[in-house]
């Protein structure tokens, strides 16, 4: 009987000293990166989506998560939320995958909720519509990362709305150019600007030539791009053919990143007015990551891809104190633990799933103004998170309402 004792305390002590992989579903926690890897979005998220993944497993397994077996799984939702949906599903069910990363697009982020809250699952939402953490919000489930539309919005309304200025755009005909609209809406009539009109575009743009002479003739102090990726593109090269921005008249992007103003030129692009959560040359913490994921991939990362990385690496600090990946438990935790890395500043996760931090307005450089190949901006104004994003008093999200 003593040796029979003692050798259940050797395992008893063998077992409280095995990392944190031992408590968790199948042993190991499972990525899974819905991305777009061939359309619109592609430059932005896509590719370097999956490097900042893997750059956030890699520097966790350095850390907090030494021990763990950890694995990073992608795919491409082709920008269609049935296919994002099979996708997941199949992760989910057939694979034991614990947490979706990526899905920017604005009809997969409304269809993947739901899902994850069934199957008990976590999704790490880098940006998006307002709506995951309102109306949709699943804050036992979901969080809301970087950006959204009403953050993008009101970065530059605020900033740049002054009695009687007026205000048009020209908007993507989907959900994401919807919700920027109806932000810029509200945003502009409380600052007490006037917002004169705005004309659609279909999804992916053909030619935005029409609308941005609609834009143009409508005597707006501000043209504002409600849309995204290729399109944003499309309409300050067009906006440019036209001189918009060039007089009088600003020109405004509600989404517009380092990659799009590169694919652009600064030529085309100088003067434009944008905000982003990240840039990769705020300052020394945010240029070395930079570096680092230039290095793996090509290019400095965007605001999305910096975002995938900070999200994974807090999830997975989550993880490892937790001891466990269930959903609900690791969500509390994500809370809890302080938000600290080389992407974000001065951020906290709220309990509807909105992570707040400081925000930025830009301005893109004229060529003669750039010193090296990704010097595109210049730092109009820092935002505290808690005046940037919407105030939790505002908040639809069912769960928190009292």
């Amino acid at each position: 009987m003593k040796g029979l004792a003692s050798a259940l305390t050797i395992a008893t002590a063998l077992l409280g000293s095995l990392p944190a992989a031992a408590e968790i579903s199948d042993g190991a926690v499972k990525i899974g990166v819905l991305t777009d890897m061939s359309g619109v979005y592609s430059d932005i998220t896509g590719k370097g989506s999956i490097t900042a993944a893997r750059m956030a497993v890699e520097d966790c397994l350095k850390a907090e998560c030494s021990g763990m077996k950890i694995e990073v799984i992608s795919a491409d939702h082709q920008n269609k939320a049935d296919v994002g949906s099979a996708i997941a599903r199949e992760w989910i069910d057939r694979q034991g995958v614990d947490v979706l990363a990526d899905m920017s697009n604005a009809s997969l982020q409304l269809a993947i909720p739901p899902l994850l809250k069934d199957k008990n699952r976590v999704g790490l939402f880098p940006g998006g519509t307002a709506r995951l953490t309102g109306d949709a919000c699943q804050p036992d489930h979901i969080v809301q990362w970087m950006w959204d539309t009403y953050v993008q919005v009101a970065g530059i309304a605020n900033h740049l709305t002054k009695p009687g200025t007026k205000w048009y755009l020209v908007t993507a005909d989907y959900a994401l150019g919807h919700q920027l609209e109806a932000d810029a809406k509200a945003l502009v009539a409380a600052k007490g600007g006037t917002y004169a009109g705005s004309v659609r575009h279909a999804f992916p743009a053909v030619d935005l030539s029409s609308q941005l002479l609609t834009a143009q003739g409508s005597g707006a102090d501000l043209i504002a791009l409600a849309n995204a990726g290729g399109d944003t593109v499309a309409g300050i090269k067009t906006a440019r053919d036209f001189g918009i921005g060039q007089d009088k008249q600003k020109l405004v992007a509600f989404f517009l990143t380092a990659m799009d103003v590169k694919s652009v030129g600064l030529a085309a692009a100088q003067g434009t007015i944008l905000t982003e959560g990240f840039y990769w040359n705020l300052d020394e913490r945010t240029r070395a990551f930079s570096e680092r994921f230039k290095a793996a991939h090509g290019a400095v990362p965007s605001a999305i891809q910096a975002g995938i990385y900070s999200s994974v690496r807090h999830y997975l600090k989550a993880v490892a104190a937790a001891k466990s990946d269930e959903a609900k438990t690791v969500i509390a935790r994500m809370r809890e633990v302080p938000i600290e890395d080389e992407v974000v500043r001065n951020a906290k996760l709220r309990e509807d799933g909105r992570m707040v931090h400081d925000f930025y307005v830009f301005q893109v450089k004229k060529p003669a103004e750039s010193k090296s190949e990704w010097d595109l901006y210049d730092l109009v104004a820092t935002i505290p998170g808690d005046q940037a994003f919407r105030p939790l008093a505002q908040s639809t999200c069912p769960a928190i309402k009292r």
